[in-house]
């Protein structure tokens, strides 16, 4: 009985200090964005830095306002071509997926969650632009859009976003989906519904707040993700409306640009990641909100 004692307290300890190290871990890198970015921002001005439009280093303008339209627009571009698919895919593969296909479908699924945001680019870099270099040029000779653009875009960034939350998206709202209880699809078949409707005015909504924190979560991997956008994007650092044209996010500008910078140019691209890390836990907020819902509910 005593080492049984001594072998729970022990493992408790083991426990506690996982804990411990998992919140130390995100203590430190708190205080080491905000000590060093804070600054950057004081001394830029806060307005100056957030607004301003020129991101200059040599000429020390810091403006990183082109940086967060841009992580914007990639993302809001992900959510529109990600998300449609997403969740038609999770209602194919809870309501309508035979059984002999599930196991592969669902392991593909899965694979995509594997696949090396390098490899996404690649395949961008090579498949992707090509394709929308060609879709700009036909817009262009029928006079639809004024730059043509030479494949890194907008567009091209949103649609391998959108490849890369899929897994996310599918994943949970499939599970919310299956935890619907039975009788709910089954009442409103009896009521005279079709199935289809069943599905999209019964199950969705009452698994609305699985199906919302999968498509949260899927936006804080399109705004944090890096290497395949940095591939497509273009990485201009310019405000632009055209979805043909090139522009940078706020991870491509920390990335680019970390390797050489120095004095106000380093602690301003540590300034640039505390707004990034401002925008996640603004999205870690939502969900646990949102699952704060789910649990009232």
């Amino acid at each position: 009985m005593k080492s049984k004692a001594w072998t729970e307290k022990f493992m408790q300890g083991v426990f506690f200090v996982a804990a411990c190290a998992s919140v130390l871990a995100v203590a430190l890198i708190c205080i080491f964005l905000f000590a060093n970015g804070i600054p950057a921002m004081r001394e830029i001005g806060f307005i100056k830095f957030l607004t301003g439009e020129i991101w200059r280093p040599n000429s020390e303008q810091f403006g990183i306002l082109p940086m967060i339209v841009g992580s914007l627009y990639v993302t809001a571009g992900a959510i529109i071509f990600g998300v449609p698919i997403g969740i038609l895919t999770s209602v194919f593969m809870a309501m309508y997926c035979p059984k002999q296909i599930y196991k592969p479908l669902k392991a593909a699924t899965e694979l995509l969650a594997g696949i090396p945001s390098v490899i996404y680019g690649f395949f961008g870099l090579v498949v992707v632009v090509p394709l929308i270099r060609e879709f700009g040029t036909v817009l262009y000779k029928a006079n639809l859009v004024k730059n043509p653009g030479n494949g890194n875009s907008i567009l091209t960034a949103s649609l391998i976003l959108g490849m890369m939350i899929l897994p996310t998206i599918i994943g949970t709202t499939e599970s919310a989906m299956r935890a619907v209880p039975s009788h709910y699809y089954e009442g409103s078949l009896a009521l005279g519904a079709t199935k289809e409707r069943s599905i999209f005015r019964v199950i969705i909504p009452a698994a609305k707040s699985g199906v919302i924190a999968g498509i949260v979560l899927g936006i804080g991997r399109a705004i944090g993700e890096t290497m395949a956008v940095i591939m497509i994007v273009g990485n201009q650092a310019r405000l632009t409306g055209s979805i043909l044209e090139g522009i940078r996010t706020l991870t491509g500008n920390i990335v680019i640009e970390m390797g050489y910078a120095t004095g106000l140019h380093r602690e301003a691209l540590i300034a640039t990641g505390v707004v990034l890390f401002v925008f996640i836990l603004i999205i870690n907020l939502s969900v646990a909100l949102l699952k704060r819902g789910a649990d009232h509910e």
